[in-house]
């Protein structure tokens, strides 16, 4: 791992506080993503579940088209045009495996993170999605399995895949469900391995009544990953995405805050409208981030 690597050249007090910034925050828990898949510093692609009515191999190639770098999986899609009966998921074999990096390469793009997902308590059943991450290279995989953490946590530390728990909207009809709460994230990860945290949706905060920046900040130093979106109205279910910098969810100030956090980690573009021509709004998504701070 790159931050171990680098502290091994340290001694005596160095030694001591870059062990303590390693296995404190998720900002160095897991190794940097290189520069060339950035844009302005962040790096920036899309959940594939932004072209769901599309195949994967369409997913990668949309995700260029719009400017992104990095790309994100997510179960059950279809794997391409030529192949419309496979289904990319943790069960891919490795000849569908191998299909799939050589379109990644193809188009210049690293897959960075998979989910939502479910991750089972069952040790066995669990791996089977650690195997596939390392596989694939991925940085994360992305869930919302908050009864599975001790098992999650033993296999972060075996394989060195970070889990960021991803949050949907609050559901007023289920009590149970609370993801949505940053506050619950950050005393759920409190005290485990760094490389867990979170999967920052900034649209489903808001349709959660929920400030992104001030999310953000509950969880400083466990964002693992981002699903950014900008939204046309607050604390609504049913509000929907729109280009960034043109919605209500201070699309400065949360790419400040990262900024802020020295977030190492990915950001995804999750495009929940205009699904069968939304390349030219997530075109904009990505020039917002291209021209920040300039």
């Amino acid at each position: 791992m790159q931050t171990r690597r680098f502290c091994t050249a340290l001694t005596g007090r160095g030694l001591a506080l870059a062990i303590l910034a390693t296995w404190t925050t998720a900002a160095w828990a897991l190794p940097a993503i290189p520069g060339k898949y950035k844009v302005n510093g962040f790096a920036i692609g899309c959940q594939a579940y932004t072209f769901n009515r599309f195949t994967l191999f369409e997913a990668i190639e949309k995700t260029e088209q719009a400017g992104g770098k990095v790309i994100e999986f997510f179960p059950g899609q279809k794997l391409s045009k030529e192949e419309p009966d496979v289904k990319w998921d943790h069960n891919a074999s490795d000849e569908v495996i191998a299909k799939v990096k050589a379109k990644l390469a193809q188009h210049r793009m690293l897959a960075v993170n998979y989910g939502v997902v479910g991750i089972p308590k069952d040790e066995a059943a669990a791996r089977k999605l650690f195997d596939f991450a390392r596989k694939m290279g991925l940085r994360a995989i992305t869930t919302e399995s908050t009864e599975s953490i001790d098992t999650i946590e033993k296999l972060v530390k075996e394989y060195d895949i970070g889990v960021a728990y991803h949050n949907h909207p609050r559901n007023p009809n289920n009590a149970n469900y609370k993801v949505w709460d940053p506050n619950y994230i950050a005393e759920l990860v409190k005290g485990r391995d760094p490389r867990i945290g979170s999967c920052a949706d900034t649209g489903h905060w808001a349709r959660s009544g929920v400030k992104s920046v001030e999310a953000l900040r509950i969880l400083k130093g466990r964002i693992i990953s981002a699903h950014l979106k900008d939204l046309n109205e607050f604390d609504k279910h049913d509000a929907h995405d729109v280009p960034y910098g043109t919605g209500v969810c201070d699309m400065k100030g949360v790419l400040d805050e990262l900024k802020a956090q020295k977030f190492q980690g990915n950001i995804s573009l999750e495009y929940e409208y205009n699904w069968d021509n939304s390349v030219p709004e997530v075109a904009q998504c990505i020039d917002f981030v291209r021209k920040y701070g300039k």
